[in-house]
């Protein structure tokens, strides 16, 4: 009997038929992994882990460490469903409310009140600043006037006629300024009007006191501006020049009294002359 007879009439199989087939049958299309191919490799693992048991409980078989194709393989994973990284994580449900018009127009009426406010309060901080900055500057510039102007002045501008001493037979306590009668007349210092109105002799005249209790006379005035008790400064004009009282003409009579006493005329001329000022 032939070695590959079949019975039946069928042919007998030969690997060169089942090569012939085998190459290029059955290909999976590239790039795509089939749920057929989890499946193999799943079970190719699962033989390997039984295949390990068995060399573990099988007797007379020696142990050559072999380690199991399935160590670390996660058969869930291999399992599940596959899944695109965009649907990985669930995506949170974002919802709205309708806003409230009347709270938001709260919201604003509060803001602009604010902002009014503090616009109010920094006006406020400004104007005070701008008062403080202007007050300062006017007591600034007043004391710069004051010490610059003279403490002690020219009581009037005339043509010297007489001076003090004895003159046709009595005694001439002050010195003579001639000029045209409304030339003003000024307080040479600083200082408080003692009197201001008539004066035998004098028709009209201004006395005023100064800071040293000095006194200083001004006589035949034509008008006074002054009252008692008034504060005067240097170089404040006071009176006008007249011809009043017992007077040969148009002009101003000035006498100074020491420690405000009458009995204490001096000449005015060193007087004046002391503190800057000269008649001539």
């Amino acid at each position: 009997m032939a070695r590959h007879r079949t019975t039946r009439g069928r042919t007998a199989f030969t690997p060169t038929q089942a090569s012939k087939r085998a190459r290029g049958t059955h290909r999976l299309p590239g790039g795509r992994v089939s749920t057929v191919g989890r499946i193999a490799v799943a079970a190719v693992a699962a033989g390997a882990i039984v295949g390990t048991a068995a060399l573990h409980t099988a007797p007379g078989v020696v142990e050559v460490g072999v380690s199991p194709l399935a160590n670390g393989v996660d058969l869930a994973a291999v399992f599940a469903p596959h899944r695109d990284a965009t649907s990985a994580a669930p995506q949170p449900i974002v919802t709205t409310r309708p806003a409230d018009p009347a709270a938001e127009a709260g919201k604003l009426a509060k803001a602009a009140q604010l902002t009014a406010d503090s616009l109010a309060k920094a006006a406020e901080e400004k104007a005070a600043a701008d008062k403080t900055a202007a007050d300062k500057a006017a007591a600034d510039k007043a004391a710069a006037e004051l010490a610059a102007r003279a403490k002690v002045v020219k009581p009037t501008e005339g043509t010297f006629t007489s001076g003090f001493g004895s003159r046709w037979g009595s005694m001439h306590y002050g010195i003579d300024l001639a000029n045209a009668i409304g030339t003003p007349i000024v307080s040479v210092a600083d200082g408080v009007v003692v009197e201001a109105g008539p004066a035998s002799g004098f028709g009209l005249w201004v006395r005023v006191q100064h800071n040293d209790g000095t006194i200083t006379v001004y006589g035949h005035v034509n008008e006074t501006l002054v009252q008692q008790g008034q504060q005067v400064r240097a170089g404040q004009e006071i009176a006008t020049l007249g011809n009043r009282g017992e007077s040969t003409g148009p002009h101003l009579h000035f006498e100074v009294w020491l420690h405000g006493s009458a009995a204490e005329k001096i000449d005015p001329l060193p007087w004046l002359a002391e503190r800057g000022v000269a008649i001539s």
